[in-house]
């Protein structure tokens, strides 16, 4: 694992600090496997919620705008 992607998951494991064990380990499971996107995915919704848009709604619209690759990601 490279240093970036290391450093990935230690800030999902920190963001999703929230949800069980179990749904957590899966979440930095699917960031590990494919880290540049989920950097992606971080990178528009900041831009987004810099351009005024509400945290919540700028996610949706990204994960919705990634569906596919999140979907195709969580098969493997």
């Amino acid at each position: 694992m490279s240093v970036q992607g290391f450093l990935l998951s230690q800030y999902a494991k920190w963001k999703l600090k929230d949800l069980p064990e179990s749904q957590r380990e899966q979440m930095t499971a699917l960031v590990s496997k494919k880290p540049e996107l989920f950097k992606k995915i971080g990178d528009e919704i900041e831009r987004r919620k810099k351009g005024g848009e509400g945290e919540t709604k700028a996610a949706m619209e990204v994960m919705k705008k990634y569906r596919a690759e999140l979907a195709a990601l969580m098969q493997r």
